[in-house]
């Protein structure tokens, strides 16, 4: 039931992504973006201090937050990174960022001629 739970989950969480995107994404920077990010790091952050497990976790952290935004995993894993060992964590948000911008480029430009 699981799968099932978060594919419904990631449903609501796309639907709620577009329409705070399409609301605050009007100016030329993308606030939307950055408040769902920032949202979705809060909610992701509840979740886990509540310990939530099973098909509530599949429905709330793999599937609204995963549709919502998938920064909130990413800020999940770096506290948890952070809990083990600090200089994991940042190496893992240098090499995130780094190599994920990195990529984005190389293949924006590749494709762009």
């Amino acid at each position: 039931m699981n799968p099932l739970y978060a594919a419904l989950g990631g449903a609501i969480g796309s639907l709620l992504r577009y329409g705070f995107s399409s609301m605050l994404n009007t100016t030329g920077f993308p606030w939307g973006t950055m408040a769902i990010n920032i949202a979705g790091s809060a909610c992701i952050g509840l979740c886990a201090g509540l310990g939530l497990a099973g098909g509530p976790r599949a429905f709330l952290v793999a599937g609204v937050l995963g549709g919502f935004t998938t920064f909130s995993a990413f800020s999940l894993e770096t506290g948890l990174l952070w809990e083990r060992d600090p200089r994991l964590a940042v190496a893992y948000v240098l090499a995130s960022v780094g190599l994920g911008l990195t990529a984005f480029f190389l293949t924006w430009n590749a494709v762009r001629g």
